[in-house]
This record gives structure tokens, C-alpha cells and sequence, in this order.
């Protein structure tokens, strides 16, 4: 389970540096509404984007090299501290957009969780728990 894991976040991660920095243009029509587009903010939204695509980027790099030498890190005790930082990073993603979620419901919402923001939301849920079971288990 903890080299599918760490195969599982490089990817996400990967995947997340991909959209988020390579095509934060695209992404950021995801989130805005085809009326707000012409505002100054999209424009603010879609140059922010690659910061959070950097940190994707490391996330993505530090799972790869763990999952190539899976010794880097042979304490029990490391591998908590790591799979709770993956499974933070997840978390965060996760529990931001469950407002957004709740206000979709009401025919709200600064965007919409459908699609491949609901593909996002779920995907982090699983590996946030993904990660945590992994904390649970070398916690015992």
C-alpha cells in the first residue's frame, strides 16, 4: 500500500502541477463564469494559479523520490510525519471546497462542483484517506 500511495500522490500531484501551472488559463475558466471573465480578477486568478502548481510540483517530486528509494525515510516515525503532511495537503483542498459545496445545493456557490471540480473533490477525499490510513498504520 505505501509504494501505490506514494505512486498514487505523484501523479495527483503531478497532475495538479500540469493543470494549475501549464494551464491555469484553462483552469481558471473552470472556475470563473463565462460573464466574469472580462473582470480584472480572472486575469488575477489564472497568474496566481502556478504558485499553487509549484507547490504541486514539489509535492509530486518529493513522492517520486520517496517511492524510488523508499529507504530515504526508514523510521515509522518519518513516514508519519510525511504521509500526514500528503494527507494535510489533500485535506485543505478538500475542506475549502465543502462550503462551496453546501452553497451549490442552494443554487449558490463562487463556482461549480460538477465535472472536474467534483472529479477533484473526490480524488482528494480518497487520498487524503488513502495517506491517513497509511498514518494509522505505522502509528501501530
Amino acid at each position: 500500500m505505501l509504494e501505490l500511495t506514494l505512486l498514487a500522490n505523484a501523479i495527483w500531484f503531478g497532475m495538479g502541477f500540469h493543470l494549475f501551472a501549464l494551464r491555469s488559463n484553462i483552469f481558471a475558466k473552470i472556475l470563473v463564469s463565462t460573464a466574469h471573465r472580462e473582470t480584472p480578477t480572472f486575469d488575477v486568478l489564472a497568474a496566481t494559479l502556478p504558485f499553487l502548481g509549484g507547490f504541486n510540483l514539489s509535492l509530486c517530486v518529493l513522492n517520486l523520490l520517496f517511492l524510488i528509494n523508499v529507504s530515504f525515510f526508514p523510521e515509522d516515525e518519518q513516514k508519519i510525519i510525511l504521509f500526514t503532511v500528503f494527507a494535510l495537503a489533500y485535506g485543505s483542498q478538500f475542506v475549502s471546497n465543502i462550503p462551496i459545496a453546501f452553497d451549490n445545493l442552494k443554487g449558490r456557490g463562487l463556482w461549480q462542483i460538477k465535472g472536474l471540480m467534483r472529479f477533484i473533490f473526490i480524488t482528494d477525499f480518497a487520498l487524503m484517506a488513502a495517506n491517513l490510513a497509511l498514518v494509522v498504520t505505522f502509528a501501530w
